[in-house]
């Protein structure tokens, strides 16, 4: 039978026959935990087999990105209590220093395209990006696979993603991201996964897709899987050490439904508070004054992503009442923003820089809003609460940095 992505990914990893709606024992070519959840995991695996608590450490790691470092005792007592469970077990941790842990996995060679990895990650179906199947689990179920190497999993349907037109600068990935959310809403891949095609996405590179994908679950989607150019395999491969395979649908693969978005004369969208899906024109609501700006995030904190930003803040400074942050998203990352002077550039502009991590997606880290407060950010959550007690907006880099300049909402 033709195939879509997520059937193609799962039959080459279950021994059981793959179709909609289907429960399936799939097993996983790497499996992860984050500081959050991480130390829960550890207790439920020491609790529930404490004989021989993990299947194969050589694909098991621990990922810190949340609280790094860590500024709070809990948080410290979590980190050390995966740390001395690595030890035991010979399991390697991306500690404190790296970074976001479903970027880390990508640049380590750990994700590639075709391969299936789990954890504590709400976004780790951001792996979507290069074709893998990634996916964020409960601590029960992470001890789990920890132990087996397997998860239960339910077959999703699929649903195709057509996108006219392309994207002309100042639009990037991240307008893209909002315009689709903006046309299908907060369940508009509800319990699916979902694959995109178009021009517009073809010529997305590593980092463009990155963002498209981190929002599959603001989307309600199990995964948004974006096929693999020449240019992201080759990537994986290097990473890997090894030739990677792109897995990519049969032409003839059936969906539950096909989606058009048009984004041809598309403009610069923000989403407004609340709701990642309440996507209008950024022109629309210009005017609004902001105290704050992020950039980062596992949304848009690659290199590209401040490139952007300091190509509009360069030579200039963010406006005196506004308090802007930049959080990359590693720290290769940061170090290419080293390397290519960026820091200096963001400091002269005015730029708070901070340590690689999640930024203010997570309670007590920079880029947190108090009551009161309205942000605008390049992050894909805008819940009440989320990133604080204040208002977010949610942009692309260029929007951010514009409107940092402003002190106000502003179009690039």
């Amino acid at each position: 039978m033709p195939q879509t992505m997520i059937e193609k990914i799962l039959a080459r990893h279950t021994g059981d026959e793959v179709e909609p709606g289907r429960v399936i024992w799939l097993d996983l070519d790497v499996r992860t935990a984050r500081d959050f959840g991480g130390a829960n995991v550890v207790k439920h695996l020491e609790r529930e087999y404490p004989e021989d608590p993990v299947a194969d450490p050589a694909r098991t790691f621990f990922t810190f990105d949340c609280v790094v470092p860590a500024n709070t005792i809990p948080y410290a007592n979590n980190q050390q209590i995966c740390r001395e469970f690595a030890r035991r077990h010979g399991i390697r941790v991306f500690d404190v220093d790296m970074g976001i842990g479903s970027h880390v996995v990508i640049e380590q060679g750990l994700a590639v395209p075709g391969c299936t990895l789990v954890g504590t990650d709400s976004h780790l179906n951001i792996l979507g990006a290069v074709g893998a199947f990634g996916q964020g689990m409960g601590d029960q179920d992470i001890a789990f696979t920890f132990k087996t190497g397997k998860t239960w999993f339910e077959v999703p349907r699929s649903i195709r993603v057509r996108v006219k037109g392309r994207l002309d600068e100042p639009l990037s990935a991240k307008d893209l991201n909002l315009a689709i959310l903006g046309q299908i809403g907060s369940t508009g891949g509800l319990g699916h996964s979902m694959e995109f095609y178009g021009e517009a996405i073809e010529g997305l590179s590593l980092a463009g897709r990155i963002t498209l994908a981190s929002m599959a679950t603001e989307m309600g989607a199990v995964v948004a899987l974006i096929p693999p150019g020449e240019e992201v395999a080759e990537y994986c491969g290097k990473r890997a050490g090894r030739r990677v395979e792109p897995v990519v649908a049969d032409e003839d693969a059936e969906y539950a439904e096909e989606i058009d978005v048009d984004i041809r004369g598309l403009r610069p969208l923000v989403a407004r508070p609340g709701a990642p899906h309440d996507v209008v024109e950024a022109a629309s609501v210009k005017g609004v004054r902001i105290d704050s700006a992020f950039f980062g995030s596992c949304t848009n904190g690659r290199l590209e992503d401040f490139e952007v930003a300091a190509s509009i803040l360069e030579g200039r400074r963010v406006a005196p009442h506004v308090m802007a942050k930049v959080v990359p998203a590693t720290r290769e990352v940061y170090g290419q923003l080293l390397g290519r002077g960026l820091l200096e550039m963001f400091y002269d502009a005015g730029v708070i820089v901070s340590n690689p991590g999640c930024g203010g997606c997570a309670s007590g880290q920079i880029g947190m809003t108090g009551r009161g407060e309205v942000q605008i950010s390049t992050s894909n959550r805008n819940f009440r609460g989320k990133q604080g007690a204040g208002d977010t907006y949610l942009a692309s880099p260029a929007t951010v940095a514009a409107s940092a300049l402003a002190g106000e909402i502003a179009s690039p």
